[in-house]
């Protein structure tokens, strides 16, 4: 239990306390008397600081954006139902124990109770930054504080540029201004993905604790760079992403390609030579001009638009032929040499071989190595020696069936006339013959 001393200074702070908070700025009444409290209350705390007794007392510090809720907090560790009081800047008090003294709607207990006293205060400006004292009254009394600390975002980012459109080649300068912010913005530059280094970076105080950042970029303006933007990033801790680009367009002169549209190949005397000029550049070249160079073009030769053609190409022809193109930065070109190679030679026309039985023309086949037709050769000993050979089988083949009927014939003659021979005339030879008549039959059946 406290001891009587220590209730006498507990309820002495009590009642100082509610002064303190009923006397708002601004009120003429009792100058005189806040000016001594604060003579008094001032060495005071300078004695509970000298004290080192603050264990018990927890606090944090507290950062918050500009016009948000900042949330304060006095925590007790082991309390024995001592009142905890908090104070402003100013020592005046905010809240003791859940009483509000201070007439300032803006705080709002949060928490209370033994342990603690939770206290939210809106729309937070820069006048409220600063040290928030926590008290609690214990023998001897204790003190700690908290910092709230007021970030202020960025205002009025802006990119200066000296003119919006650049020649390949000159120098761009750009300027990148933050207004306003707390703490000082730190400003980063960059083209498309790739960082880029700033020069003469500059931070500078302004009023209300406010900083002025200003960075300034330089670079040679390339045809790459044209619609590529430049960005402007301002890193802070009240704000993300806040960035803002501007985009560089940059006109160049011409580039120039001749493009041979025909022939694909080898160029050869009697044929055509088609060129295209394909010309780019920002703005679009307005102007496209064909020469030859150390030489004047082709009498024959056809130029329409951005096309040149020469007719049945011949030797004469060959040189350089040089493309321009105009727009109003400035002039380039393309240029093509040509060489006029011998036509093609040309193969003979398919002959016609005649036989006595049939007239055949050789027909062609496609030979895939030189991309022509040439003749087919035809092997006419073969042919020969397979007639020849058809030939011989048929004369074999009659002589062998003359050979087969020839000797079935003799044999029946011979067989009519045996028994005959000795007979004395025709009519005995018959009467004799083997068989008499019925070998007359046995002929029938064997003719049959």
């Amino acid at each position: 239990m406290a001891s009587q001393p220590g209730a006498a200074l507990r309820l002495f702070l009590l009642i100082s306390g509610l002064r303190i908070g009923l006397l708002q700025p601004g009120r003429s009444s009792s100058l005189h008397g806040f000016s001594e409290y604060y003579a008094f209350s001032d060495s005071f705390y300078e004695q509970l600081q000298s004290s080192g007794e603050h264990q018990n007392l927890i606090t944090e510090n507290v950062t918050v954006v500009e016009g948000e809720v900042a949330t304060i907090s006095c925590r007790v560790k082991n309390n024995d139902d001592s009142v905890i009081q908090l104070l402003n800047p100013n020592r005046q008090t905010i809240y003791f124990r859940d009483f509000r003294p201070l007439k300032d709607a803006r705080f709002q207990l949060v928490n209370f109770s033994s342990n603690e006293l939770r206290v939210s205060l809106s729309n937070v400006s820069i006048d409220d930054e600063g040290r928030y004292f926590c008290q609690l009254y214990t023998d001897p009394p204790q003190e700690a504080y908290t910092i709230i600390t007021v970030l202020v975002p960025p205002h009025n980012l802006v990119i200066d540029v000296q003119k919006d459109t650049y020649i390949e080649g000159e120098e761009v300068e750009m300027n990148c201004t933050v207004m306003a912010s707390k703490p000082a913005a730190k400003i980063r530059w960059l083209k498309g993905n790739k960082e880029l280094k700033g020069t003469n970076t500059e931070v500078e105080p302004i009023e209300d604790k406010m900083f002025r950042a200003h960075s300034q970029i330089t670079l040679t303006a390339l045809r790459e760079d044209d619609g590529v933007p430049i960005v402007c990033v301002v890193d802070h801790p009240a704000v993300k992403d806040l960035q803002t680009q501007q985009y560089l367009e940059v006109n160049y002169k011409p580039v120039v390609m001749v493009q041979v549209k025909y022939p694909q190949g080898l160029t050869r005397e009697g044929e055509l030579l088609e060129l295209n000029c394909i010309a780019d550049g920002k703005p679009r070249p307005d102007r496209v001009m064909w020469q030859r160079l150390d030489d004047d073009l082709p009498e024959h030769a056809i130029i329409s638009g951005e096309t040149l053609l020469i007719n049945t190409l011949n030797k004469t022809d060959n040189g350089t032929y040089r493309c321009l193109a105009f727009n109003a930065v400035g002039k380039a070109s393309g240029d093509y040499t040509l060489f006029v190679h011998d036509p093609p030679t040309t193969l003979p026309p398919p002959t016609t071989t005649t036989t006595t039985t049939t007239t055949t023309t050789t027909p062609l086949i496609p030979d895939t190595r030189a991309g022509e037709e040439t003749p087919l050769v035809v092997d006419h000993a073969v042919i020969g020696g397979v007639v020849a050979v058809v030939v011989f089988a048929m004369l074999c083949l009659l002589i062998i069936l003359g050979r087969y009927f020839a000797r079935h014939k003799g044999t029946y003659f011979t067989h009519e006339a045996k028994g005959a021979d000795d007979a004395a005339d025709a009519d005995t030879a018959i009467i004799n013959a083997e068989g008499g008549q019925n070998s007359c039959e046995e002929k029938k059946e064997y003719f049959i």
